[in-house]
Order: structure tokens, then C-alpha cells, then sequence
């Protein structure tokens, strides 16, 4: 009995002293303490205060690239198997609404090289149907699924990218994930505790960094109007209009562009900020080795023509194609070290698979955040206090091992929160408050059968191990139908019922241990130094 009471107590002061580490690491001063505690405990957005966006991933962008792409890859591979044809081009949808109904059109296809597209669209682009619109034209729409799986990837690729870089800044706990709206198939939810500055985030988070390298046509061109008026008012089959800002001695320019890169941002693999020769600030990047080829092909090919670097619509730079150019490149022209080293860092983190637009944004001030800790906290304590009262006066001497058990899960849920990193948000103190009613739910369970085996005549041991016996099966019970239904708002839920279900499943964890394992360890404390028991304070 003393050595099996031995183990019980090193596996209680063990969890304790774990559980203190958590929460206050090892301070060596009590302003270190209150640091440490501030660091391990994350609050979320609703009591630190930060900033909220929503962002719309503009997936047809994405869905206009793989065609270009694939429009790019048939070229070759027809000139490669000698079928001929006029023209290849996309339409060009330009909302999300319109993305489904990307194409690309084949034109002027000889009758007898027929039967090789087709075995080439089936062969190599699986993800694609060939539908004839007459004898010598062809459209080739993307399969439902192939499109479906193009959407996903694309969010899913944007999320990855926006954690990325704002990771890369040293925020504190942001929260990158899809909205949870059910009209929000498309849209990304960024909130950013202690940044309260919704202009502000958008600086941190940066461009987009969609990037391309395009083949330059015509330019430079004082405005729009000038560009389109030089070409009788419609621009030349598969080219683009874009801006060059004025930056340094760079004037505002526009030039006419071919639409489809010659390399993407998603084929850069490495960047770095530095200075030119003339000590101006520039980017230097590095592609992929696919990239690199590709890159290479061109500009041996196209030596004294001109490029453009093209960021988020905007050109950077345009330069002259000296000699062939491989897997390193430089974009120039950068007005300060802050928008090189900038740039750099966004082309490092990847280059969204689309263009963004941002569709909600609104920041909670700091002492919305505040005034939500301290409403909170004085909740929890008022109840907690009023708990511990009642415990006592009802209870008497066993109420005090309900306290001591109830103050041990609290710890035991800040510590799993600490070692977890969970955030700790305002549904998740409701989360607290409501795991304070189930540790005393399970203590009164428990009391209340040891009182019913005392009146049936029972002696106190017995009645001590035989209350604990019959009342743990229905704590398991109702904390097991309780655990489920937090594994329901987990998986179903967004971020605030998230919080809630996350804290809540913490501590019914914790009250298994604390009310079945850590009472009955303290009872047996109790009984152990009375020789002869005949009464229970309970």
C-alpha cells in the first residue's frame, strides 16, 4: 500500500513540476517570470488585438498560366512530329466566375495530321479533351476533375506561400487558412495578432510576386493610348500592354509584351539582393534546372532582342539579350536596398500560383483585447471562487481535496497549451470556465456515491474505493460523448470554435487525471495515517 501510495506521488509531483515548466520556463527573476508566461501562453487575435484580412485567390489566373503552358509544350511537340497548324491561342477569362471556361483553340490542322493531334492530346495531356469545331479547328477545355484539382491547388498553393513569407518576417502565431464561408470557395482568412495596422499587414505580407520574364515587342510607349494608337487601335494577336513605374532615372514607360513568359517565378529557385558595378541595388535570382534550359534555348536564340521582368503586372526592368543567358539572371533598376532585399525575399518564398485581391479588412485594437482578458479572467475567477466556496461548505474536509484537484487542472490545461503551442483565444476561456463545471461535476459524481456507500454502512476505505469505483465509469461516460463532440467542432469548425473544442478536449483530459487519479491519491493520503477510520469530513 506505502509503495504503490510512493509511486502515485512521484507521478503527481513529476506532472506538476512539467506542467510548471511549461507555463514559466526556469525565471531567475519574477519580471523573467511574468515574461516567460506572456511567451509560452499564445492569446489570439480577439484578446492581443491584430489585424484580420480576407484574400480572394484569383484562380483563373492560375488556370491561364497552365494553358500557356501547355500551348508553349504543343508547340514544340508539334513542330517535333511535323503536324501543322495555323494558330494556337486561349481565350481570356478575367473573373472567377468566368475561370471554368478556359480553352484552348487549335486552328488550321490538315486533315491527315488528325488522327496524330489526337493521339498527342491523349498521350501527353491527359488532363485535357479535344473537341472538334470544324474540319480543321480544335478546342481543348479541361476535364471537371483536372479543373477541380487545378482550383484546390492553387489555393492551397497561395496559402502556402502567404505562411511562408509572413513566417519569414518573425510574426507571433498568425493564422493562414482557408475561409470557412460556404459562398468562400476561393478565399484565404489571415489574421495576425499584435498587428493592428491592417495597411500595415499588407506591407509585411508584400506583393504577390507573380513573375514573369516576357519577350518585348514594341516600346517604349509614353501611355496606353499611344501603344494601342500605333497599332490601329488593337493590339497584335497574343500580346499585352504593361506599365514600367518610374523608379530612379527609369520614366514611366509602357511597352507591348508577348503574353505567354518565357520563365514564371514558380522556375525561380533562388534570389538574392546586392549591387551592381555601379554600386546600383539589384535582385539576382537563380531558375530551376528546367527553367534554366528553357531560359537558355531562348535568349541564344533571340541575342539583341529585348525582356522584360514583369511583376504583378508592373515591368521592373527591361533589358537587351547580350548572349545566352542559363540559370542566372539579374533584375535591375531597384530604387534602395529595402525593395531589392524585398523582392528577394518574396521570390525566395515562391510566387503565387495567382494574383490576390483583397475583399475584407479590419483590425481589433488592443484594448478590445485587453478589456476581453480582464472580462474573462474576472468571469473565470467569480466563478471559480463560488466553486471553491460551495465545494468547501458542502463538502468540508473532502472539499478541500476537490479544490486541489480543480487548481491541478488548470495547470495541467495551461501547461498543454504552453507545450502544444495552441493560441489561446476567447471562446477558449469559455472553454476554460465550462472545464471548470465538468471538474466539479466529476468530484460531486464521486463524493456523492463514497456519501451513499457511508449510509448503507459501509467502513470508510471501503466506501472510499467502492464511490471511486462505481463513479468512474460515468465520468468516462459523459467525458467521452463530451470528447466527441469537440472532435465534431474541430473538424467542422473555423478558428473561434476550433479554440473552444481544442481548450475544452485539454481539460476533460486533464479532469480524467486530476478528479479519478490525483482525488483518490490525496484520500488515500488522508486514510493512510489513521489506524483506525470510523469517520469521513464529506
Amino acid at each position: 500500500m506505502q509503495r504503490n501510495l510512493t509511486t502515485k506521488t512521484v507521478v503527481i509531483v513529476a506532472t506538476i513540476l512539467l506542467s510548471l515548466y511549461g507555463i514559466f520556463g526556469l525565471p531567475t527573476s519574477a519580471e523573467q517570470l511574468k515574461t516567460n508566461f506572456q511567451e509560452n501562453i499564445k492569446l489570439g487575435l480577439d484578446l492581443r488585438g491584430g489585424s484580420h484580412l480576407i484574400l480572394q485567390v484569383q484562380v483563373q489566373d492560375a488556370l491561364k498560366a497552365e494553358a500557356d503552358n501547355v500551348i508553349d509544350r504543343m508547340r514544340e511537340e508539334l513542330g517535333g512530329q511535323r503536324i501543322d497548324f495555323a494558330a494556337m491561342d486561349r481565350n481570356d477569362p478575367s473573373t472567377i466566375d468566368d475561370a471554368d471556361k478556359i480553352e484552348i483553340l487549335v486552328k488550321g490542322v490538315p486533315s491527315e495530321s488528325t488522327g496524330a493531334l489526337r493521339t498527342l492530346v491523349s498521350e501527353r495531356y491527359p488532363d485535357w479533351v479535344l473537341t472538334p469545331v470544324s474540319s480543321t479547328d480544335y478546342r481543348m477545355n479541361l476535364s471537371p476533375s483536372a479543373l477541380l484539382s487545378l482550383k484546390r491547388e492553387t489555393v492551397q498553393r497561395s496559402i502556402q506561400t502567404i505562411q511562408t513569407r509572413i513566417d519569414g518576417l518573425g510574426l507571433t502565431e498568425p493564422i493562414v487558412q482557408q475561409h470557412g464561408r460556404a459562398d468562400a470557395e476561393f478565399e484565404i482568412m489571415v489574421q495576425l495578432p499584435g498587428v493592428d495596422d491592417p495597411a500595415r499587414v499588407k506591407q509585411i505580407m508584400g506583393t504577390a510576386a507573380v513573375l514573369g520574364i516576357f519577350e518585348v515587342k514594341d516600346g517604349p510607349f509614353s501611355s496606353e493610348q499611344e501603344a494601342r494608337a500605333r497599332h490601329g487601335g488593337v493590339l497584335p494577336l497574343n500580346t499585352r500592354l504593361a506599365r514600367q513605374t518610374a523608379r530612379g532615372d527609369v520614366t514611366e514607360a509602357w511597352y507591348l509584351l508577348a503574353r505567354a513568359p518565357v520563365v514564371t517565378g514558380a522556375q525561380v529557385r533562388n534570389a538574392r539582393a546586392g549591387q551592381d558595378e555601379f554600386r546600383k541595388w539589384e535582385t539576382s535570382f537563380t531558375l530551376s534546372q528546367e527553367g534554366g534550359r528553357r531560359f537558355g534555348r531562348y535568349t541564344e536564340a533571340n541575342i539583341g532582342n529585348r525582356l522584360a521582368v514583369v511583376l504583378d503586372n508592373t515591368i521592373i526592368s527591361v533589358a537587351t539579350i547580350q548572349s545566352k543567358i542559363e540559370d542566372d539572371g539579374r533584375i535591375t533598376n531597384l530604387s534602395n536596398e529595402v525593395e531589392a532585399s524585398n523582392l528577394a525575399q518574396f521570390l525566395r518564398s515562391g510566387s503565387l500560383p495567382a494574383s490576390i485581391l483583397y475583399t475584407e479588412e479590419r483590425s481589433v485594437g488592443p484594448s478590445l483585447g485587453a478589456d476581453s482578458v480582464r472580462q474573462g479572467m474576472i468571469a473565470g475567477l467569480v466563478g471559480l471562487a463560488a466553486v471553491i466556496l460551495t465545494m468547501l461548505v458542502y463538502y468540508k474536509q473532502a472539499g478541500i481535496n476537490a479544490v486541489l484537484a480543480l487548481v491541478l487542472n488548470t495547470v495541467l490545461l495551461l501547461a498543454a497549451l504552453a507545450y502544444f503551442g495552441a493560441v489561446l483565444t476567447l471562446p477558449g476561456i469559455a472553454g476554460v470556465i465550462l472545464t471548470i463545471g465538468m471538474a466539479v461535476d466529476s468530484n460531486v459524481l464521486i463524493f456523492e456515491r463514497i456519501r451513499e456507500e457511508l449510509r448503507a454502512g459501509k467502513s470508510v476505505v471501503s466506501s472510499v474505493d467502492t464511490g471511486f469505483s462505481k463513479a468512474f465509469l460515468t465520468i468516462i461516460d459523459t467525458h467521452v460523448t463530451t470528447i466527441v463532440s469537440c472532435a465534431f467542432l474541430f473538424i467542422f469548425g473555423t478558428g473561434p470554435v476550433r479554440g473552444f473544442a481544442v481548450t475544452l478536449l485539454i481539460g476533460l483530459c486533464a479532469n480524467v487525471f486530476t478528479a479519478v487519479f490525483v482525488s483518490k491519491t490525496l484520500f488515500e493520503y488522508i486514510l493512510a495515517g489513521r489506524t483506525q477510520v470510523k469517520t469521513l469530513s464529506i
